[in-house]
This record gives structure tokens, C-alpha cells and sequence, in this order.
């Protein structure tokens, strides 16, 4: 799978990048997820922070047009609609962080009073 950065801009006003990009893929069009990975990696940006809008596949083509839309923090994401966070795996995510950390307090806990 191939990325290519077709336009970026900063909008200051919603403290975030917008990218409109192109995938090039084999075979089925990837999965939502794989492409923010994917997309991830290649911008180098966090996880928390990157939510995919769209991906509209090229009739005939083993290719996508996609729009992402990278935070600046998680106060800006605030902002993002539920169905594209629950679409980026995004809700999940952070309630796996918050159990994390709160099994990691717990244990700090047992620890203490033992």
C-alpha cells in the first residue's frame, strides 16, 4: 500500500492539518483502520490525534481519495463527530488507556497497603 500527499493545509481556527491524500493498493480496498496505520506511520503523528473522514475508492482502479484530519491536542478533537471517532477506533482506544491506568493505580494501591 502506497500513500501520496496530494494537498495540506493548516487550519488554525480548529487547531488542526487537513490532508487530502491518494492510497494505492492491491486487491480489495483496505480497511479503515489499516489506512490510518498506514497513514500513521507515514506522517508520523499520534494516534489519539488522527481520525480518517472519508476514503472514496476510483471506479475501475486499485486506488482511494481520503481526507484526514490530524489535532494539534485532544482538547481540538473534542470537536470530531461520534460516528467518526467510533469509525477510527478512537472510543476504544482510550477506554483501553483508561482501563490501563487504572489497573496500574489499583496495583499501586495493593502494593502500598501490603
Amino acid at each position: 500500500m502506497e500513500i501520496e500527499i496530494l494537498n495540506e493545509r493548516e487550519n488554525p481556527l480548529l487547531e488542526r492539518k487537513e490532508i487530502n491524500f491518494r492510497v494505492i493498493y492491491k486487491g480489495a480496498t483496505p480497511k479503515i483502520n489499516d489506512i490510518r496505520s498506514k497513514l500513521i506511520e507515514f506522517l508520523k503523528s499520534d494516534k489519539n490525534l488522527t481520525v480518517v473522514d472519508s476514503i472514496k475508492p476510483e471506479f475501475g482502479r486499485t486506488a482511494a481519495h481520503g481526507y484526514v484530519k490530524i489535532y494539534a491536542n485532544s482538547d481540538a478533537s473534542a470537536i470530531e463527530q461520534k460516528h467518526r471517532i467510533k469509525k477510527n477506533s478512537l472510543l476504544a482506544e482510550a477506554k483501553e488507556q483508561e482501563a490501563g491506568e487504572q489497573e496500574s493505580k489499583e496495583n499501586t494501591e495493593v502494593k502500598e497497603n501490603a
